[in-house]
Formats: structure tokens, sequence, C-alpha cells
């Protein structure tokens, strides 16, 4: 009764959301060209297209929907002021309803008939394939330093479809890893023996029967045969690792295969025989694109269809775990069960408190703040030299500060606001000096109360200030723009190509400081724009240093790290910076609803998702930042739990 109650409220709270948008509709030609035509096409024509954008070639309603992800930035432009700029009359309020509602009504009108995405059918990346092997072999295998690179996606993340591209290299890789794991696997009798828990063997008198009845008669069925054996072993091992119910064509390939490899060692005794035969069809398995691939099978027809319960299963454990369904899944799926009312949501709480969550945690955070490079040696981050502390061993300790913080907020605090600003951090002894932080001991990372608000959330964090920085000194800018896009989910246009960069003469910084020098910077007319929205959120970090540290000067002059934001807010230090940026609770969502959604689904996300991201920034706010509640909202989403056949097709379609 309750899930009937709130199926009935989603419905007409959904009719209401259209019902409305349709009161405000209005004529693309006769109302909306015209706004646009006083106050976009003077910078924004043919001949003049400043910052590349040029309005006036959309003549048709059509080509605004074609162009949708685009206008949706539009809005963001026109929603928040930046557009008409400063230099230019302001719109009045009918012409900025007019086109906040008239776009907005367009582009919502554009996706009544709703469409999830394309069929995904994307290889492994490097962290999915190591910790689909541990969960199905026991096996350890360093896929990330093994394989070949993968790039990261649309998205940002390295399981993007459009990344993980097949060559023959990795096609080699995947061969030896093969190999390495089955061998292992073979040469550890506790592993072996979990997979294969029979020893094989047949006794003298069944090779006797075995061995006369066939020239006796033609229609004999060998006694204790050794495919049977296999099969009890061969088909559970295989259809776990391929997320699904074997075909009757797979479970023939397979006994095929270990027949040929158990027929020709025939001095070979058993059970070593029947071992070395079943090791050879488990190096197949890990060679199959059922494997390597997660594969759906793509619909009939041209309408979209909810996903089958074992494609659920393998979205929900790739999205949450980055390995295969457990046996729990694999079992309500088997039954049909997994779709089940309620049964989503029982499942989404198991997941986030089992230990394999963490590995979400890691994978996503890291990747969301660009962290990664600091396991690369060769990233250019804070200089030895000049940093003498910032050592490896620190370096892993920052990664481990963001990823344990996270997973906490994730798991305990259910706070995703406590991202942007939280009165703890997660430390371990040799960190906390390093920031100059008392009281902590021990190498485990812990929670650690903070004596003032500099240090909480993300932009507290030491891996952010460091990947923010340049080798030698911080950068406001890097660090504005890396609020702007990854906190806020906004980006500043790519600067000019003839842009000067910021001298790197140390004597100039110690004596001017950065504050001073971005000041003259932004004399130039063509920077200003840009560097008003980015240097103050930089500038007030300044504290931090390259290397993480806090400091108060830059050798001889002390650090200001006040500033004006574009909407005449004022703050100083990282502190007040934090609690002007809580304010900005629906970019915060919004910016979390399109990381998650692209991360769970595997693609970067695209016009066509604008109603489902809409739905989880709202499902967001309305339950105070919830995590559990929002993973839940969005494994219940439209792209989430629907495909569609032939999807590029379709979206490029303009009527």
């Amino acid at each position: 009764m309750p899930l009937m109650k709130s199926y009935i409220l989603l419905v007409m709270a959904v009719f209401s959301f259209f019902a409305s948008i349709a009161q405000e509709a209005l004529d693309y030609t006769t109302d909306i060209i015209p706004v646009l035509d006083k106050n976009c096409y003077s910078c924004h024509n043919t001949g003049n297209p400043k910052g590349g954008v040029n309005l006036k070639i959309y003549e048709e309603e059509g080509r605004v929907i074609k162009d949708g992800q685009f206008w949706l930035k539009v809005l963001d432009q026109i929603k928040s002021k930046e557009m008409p700029p400063s230099s230019k009359p302001e719109l009045n309020d009918n012409e900025y309803h007019t086109l906040l509602n008239g776009i907005n009504g367009i582009l919502i009108k554009s996706l009544e008939k709703r469409t999830p995405g394309k069929v995904i059918i994307r290889r492994l990346s490097h962290t999915e394939y190591h910790y689909t092997v541990l969960d199905l072999t026991g096996v350890s295998f360093d896929a990330m330093n093994r394989f070949p690179a993968d790039g990261s996606g649309g998205g940002g993340f390295d399981n993007q479809g459009g990344s993980l591209f097949f060559t023959p290299l990795k096609m080699e890789r995947y061969y030896d890893a093969a190999e390495e794991i089955v061998t292992s696997l073979y040469e550890d009798l506790e592993k072996w023996s979990d997979l294969v828990p029979e020893s094989y063997h047949q006794n003298i008198w069944e090779r006797f029967i075995n061995w006369l009845m066939p020239k006796i008669s033609s229609n004999f069925k060998p006694l204790n045969p050794p495919e049977k054996a296999a099969e009890k072993v061969l088909f559970p091992f295989a259809s776990k690792a391929y997320r699904r119910l074997l075909k009757s064509e797979e479970k023939e390939k397979f006994i095929d295969l270990f027949n040929t490899v158990y027929y020709s060692l025939p001095e070979e005794p058993n059970p070593q025989k029947f071992n070395k035969s079943i090791a050879e069809v488990f190096k197949a398995i890990l060679i199959s694109p059922s494997f390597l691939y997660k594969m759906e099978e793509e619909p009939l027809g041209p309408a979209p269809i909810a996903l089958g319960d074992f494609e659920l299963a393998t979205r929900l454990s790739y999205f949450l775990w980055s390995s295969m369904p457990d046996d729990e899944l694999f079992d309500l799926a088997m039954k049909g069960k997994l779709q089940a009312p309620g049964e989503i949501e029982n499942q989404v709480k198991r997941m986030l408190n089992d230990p394999k969550s963490e590995r979400f945690s890691e994978s996503f955070v890291s990747q969301w703040l660009g962290i990664n490079k600091l396991k690369d040696d060769n990233a250019p981050l804070a200089d030895l030299v000049r940093f003498p502390e910032f050592t490896p061993s620190i370096r892993e300790a920052m990664f481990k500060e963001t990823t344990s913080f996270f997973h906490y907020v994730m798991t305990e605090s259910k706070n995703f606001l406590d991202l942007i600003n939280s009165d703890y951090a997660f430390l371990n002894e040799e960190l906390a000096d390093y920031y100059g932080i008392e009281g902590v001991e021990g190498d485990d990372f812990k929670k650690v109360m903070l004596a003032n608000n500099s240090r909480g959330g993300f932009l507290g964090l030491g891996s952010v200030q460091a990947v923010t920085s340049l080798p030698t000194r911080t950068s406001p800018v890097l660090r504005g723009k890396w609020v702007l896009e990854e906190i806020l989910g906004t980006s500043p246009p790519p600067p000019p190509p003839d842009v000067a960069e910021l001298p790197e003469d140390e004597s100039l910084h110690e004596d001017l400081g950065l504050k001073a020098l971005l000041e003259k910077h932004r004399e130039d007319p063509a920077c200003q724009s840009c560097h008003e929205k980015m240097d103050p959120l930089g500038l007030g970090l300044e504290n931090f240093g390259a290397d993480g540290k806090w400091r108060e000067s830059y050798g001889n002059t002390p650090i200001d790290p006040t500033g004006v934001l574009t909407s005449g807010e004022t703050f100083a230090g990282p502190a007040e910076l934090k609690a002007l940026l809580m304010k900005e609770k629906e970019k915060f969502a919004r910016n979390i609803s399109k990381k998650t959604l692209s991360y769970a689904i595997g693609r970067g996300t695209t016009f066509t998702d604008e109603i489902a991201i809409r739905e989880l920034s709202d499902s967001l706010i309305e339950n105070d930042f919830n995590p559990d509640k929002f993973v839940t909202a969005l494994v219940q989403s439209y792209p989430f739990r629907m495909k569609i056949k032939d999807f590029q097709k379709r979206v490029n379609e303009v009527d």
C-alpha cells in the first residue's frame, strides 16, 4: 500500500510538473526570438560569435531541441544573470522570464517521450576486471599496472563505454592474464578446492567397464564420465563469470573443450588430468567477450523496455561494488524477484553496508576530484626540492584521507553537504603531524574533530590542494576553476589563445603576492570576465600551499584570503568561502546527480537525461542530501532501469 501511494504521488507530481510547463509555453518564433534579437544577437551572431557562440543559427525550435545540452548552458547563464554581461543592459523582468520559461518549456516538452539511453555494451575497466577476478576466483590480479592504460570517458570516469577501446595489445594481455590467474589458482590448493570441491577419479571397476563396454555395445553410457563431473564445476563458474544463466550452446562448447583437452592427456592420471582440463576451460572463460564485456540483450522493437533481472543485478553490482553480482543478487535474479516491490531498496541498503562499497567510494571520488595523480610518480605535483616533506608516503596518506572521508559521508554521516563543509577529517598520525594537528596516534585513519573549519570538506583536503597547484607554487586560477567545475558543476570558457601567463619570478610572488599579480592580469578585458568568477574562489584557499600545508605568507608578504564573489558576497578565508558555497545547494545537487548517474550507467550524460537529472537533484534537496535515498532514487531512475534499441540514431533525429 505505501508503495502504491508513493507511485500515485509521483505520477501526480510529474503530471503537475508538465502541466505547469505547458502553462508557461511560449512560441519560439514570436515570443523568444525577438528577445534574443534585442539582447543577444549583437554579440552572438554569424559574423561575431563571441566566445564561439552563435545564437542566430537557431532559427527554428527544432534546432534548439537538437542542441538541447547547449541550450541548458544558455539557460544557466540567463538564470544566474551572467548573461547579458555587466557591460550590456540587463534583461527586464518580462524578458528574463520569457527566455527562462520559454526555452525551458521547449526543452522539457521535447523530453516528454523519454529515452533511457543506448544499450550498454562495454568492456570491464581495469578496476572492474581486478575486483571481478578477485570475487570470482580469489586471485588478486593487478590489472591497473599490468594492462595498457585506459582513458576517461565523457563523464570523466574510466568505466565509460566510449573510452574502453579494445586493441590487439589488450587482447594479448588478457590471454596472458588468464594464463597467470588460472595458474595461480591451480597452484593454490585452498582456492582451487573452493572452485573444484570434489577430486575427480574413476575406480578400477569403472575404468574397466568403460574400456570394455564400448567394444560390445554402441549404446553404452560410461560410468562416472568426466564431463558430468566437469559440468558441476564449469557451469556455475561460467554463469557467475558471465553474470547470467548459460545458453545451451555455451554449455556444449565448454564440454567440447573440456573433452578435447581431457582426452589429449591419455598418460596423465586423475585428478591431475581432470583438473588440467578444467583449468583450460577456465582460461577460455576469462578471455570470452561474455566475461570481458558487460552485455545487455538489445530489445527487438523500437520502444524502451525494462532491464532483465540479471542485467539489473549487473548494473547494481558494478555501480556499487565495481564487480559481478554476489550470490544473493544472482539468486534473486534467477528467481525473478529482484524487481519485486521494495527489493531494490533492500539491496541498495545491503550493498552500501557491505565492505565492498568501499570500492565505489575510492573509484568514484578519486576520479571525481582528480586525485589519482597522487598515485602517479610522474604527475607534476609539489616539487620535492621545494617541498621536501611532500613524500610518496604523504601522497598515499592524502589519497586515503580523501577516500575514507567520502566513504564515511556515504555510509555514516549520511549527508552529502559534509563534502562541502565538515567539522571533521580522517587522519592518521603521519598526516596529522604533517598538517600540524595534534592528538592523533597510530597508522589507521580515523575520524578527527577539527579545532577550526578551515580543514573540513573537500576544499580542506591536502589531495585537492596538491592536484590543483603547480609544482612550485599554488594556482588560484586552477583552484577556482576546480571549485566551479567539481563543486558547482559550471565551467568557464577556455582562455583566449594569446593569453599571457603569470610571471614565474619568485621574488615577484613574495613581494606582491598572487592576489596583486592576478589583479594586474585581470586588467586585460579578454581575461576579466572569466577571472572574476575563478580568482576569488582560488584566492580564498591561498593559505593552503602547493603541498597542502597551512601557511600565513608568501615569504615577505602576508596572504590575503579575502574575496568577493560575482554575487557581491564577501568572505575571508576557506571557512567563510565554504559557508557561501553551502548556499549553492541546487548547483551542488545537480553536479552530484550528473556525475553519479554518469558513473552508474557508464556513459556521459546527454540532453535526454535531463528529466532524470532534475528528479535526482530534487530528491537530494528534499531528503537533506541523504546518500541512501539518493542512490535508491538513482537505481530506480529511467536511464538506469530501462534500455532502448538503436539509441544513437534516434537521439540525432530532428523532425
